[in-house]
């Protein structure tokens, strides 16, 4: 493991013991008290992930995470991954985080063993994104030149920031092709819905952990921030221009028929036909699927709100055919 980590923070004993665990774990650390430090050090080094603490004097965490991705910008630099630091529990400060490109969130003071188990699993979510974008790069436009081992290793560590939705990314996409197909969609098309179906929760890489796996109601700024995927997963699909209707399931499978659905409120026809296709099986799933609040929703219910939301929450051609695929399903074997 030669994995560079650079743990930007004003507090000494943070440092001491970051640098400790990680050293421990097989890391290079570099410890740096400033910001200021840090766009100094960038200059001269390459590095694999940053700690940056958000409470920091002259320069904190946001302003030098700013000036960390206009110097990349600048100088046709790949975007670092950051995780803050940070002492509070406020959802505010998460959010701006967020918003300016950190990855993910770690309380301080920190267990060691979170400590390296968050950058373990961010450094190899950063690999597959490479390989993802590598292998589209390498090759043409055409679908089959889009590695289908990638996508699916990419599908299950998403799922694996949810505790309670192991394959969903997989069941999905196979709910949303057999529709496509018995809707009459050609072979090459049921494959690209696949693949739409397989990372249309993507933009769950930029939801905190602690926020997706609370066993209990979210409150309204948490329930925000779960609301914030869907154009989170835009924005990292659109750099896929070789496979530009990528973005198309992972913006728009939370929307609905009625146009009162998110981010962007589209209505009806508006709303394009392979994300009114996902949505409904995706909403399958989230009801055939274990819950920290509940088991598996039984055939009879899922059938219910499948029809009651025909024409309100999904296009009613698709339902149907969505409750087609349920009335054969006679052993119940098609959930979770």
């Amino acid at each position: 493991m030669d994995e560079r980590v650079v743990v930007v923070d004003d507090d000494t004993m943070i440092l001491k013991q970051a640098n400790m665990v990680l050293t421990e774990a097989g890391f290079k650390v570099t410890c740096l008290k400033s910001g200021r430090l840090l766009m100094d050090y960038i200059n001269m080094n390459s590095i694999d992930i940053i700690l940056l603490d958000i409470r920091m004097p002259e320069m904190d965490g946001f302003e030098t995470i700013c000036a960390l991705r206009e110097w990349e910008k600048n100088n046709s630099r790949e975007a670092v991954p950051v995780i803050f630091l940070t002492a509070n529990e406020d959802s505010d400060s998460e959010a701006k985080g967020l918003s300016l490109g950190a990855m993910d969130f770690i309380r301080k003071p920190f267990s060691s063993e979170v400590l390296k188990i968050r950058i373990r699993n961010l450094l190899d979510l950063t690999m597959l994104q490479r390989n993802l974008h590598m292998e589209v790069n390498k090759k043409t436009a055409e679908l089959e030149s889009l590695s289908l081992h990638v996508v699916h290793t990419l599908a299950k560590t998403i799922d694996a920031k949810d505790a309670y939705t192991n394959g969903h990314s997989e069941r999905v996409a196979a709910y949303s092709r057999e529709i496509a197909k018995r809707f009459g969609y050609d072979k090459d098309r049921q494959e690209e819905i696949y693949i739409m179906g397989l990372l249309h929760d993507v933009g769950k890489i930029g939801v905190p952990d602690t926020v997706i796996n609370k066993p209990g109601k979210l409150t309204d700024e948490e329930y925000m921030e779960i609301k914030k995927h869907p154009a989170k997963g835009a924005e990292i699909l659109v750099t896929i221009t070789e496979m530009p209707k990528l973005v198309t399931g992972a913006r728009w499978h939370h929307e609905r028929y009625d146009g009162r659905g998110y981010p962007d409120g589209l209505k009806g026809e508006e709303i394009p036909e392979e994300a009114r296709i996902i949505a409904v099986a995706d909403a399958y799933d989230a009801m055939t699927s274990h819950r920290s609040y509940r088991d598996i929703s039984s055939q009879d219910y899922v059938k219910s709100e499948i029809e009651k939301g025909m024409g309100t929450q999904f296009d009613e051609k698709f339902a149907r055919i969505m409750l087609e695929m349920i009335g054969e399903d006679t052993e119940y074997t098609m959930h979770e």
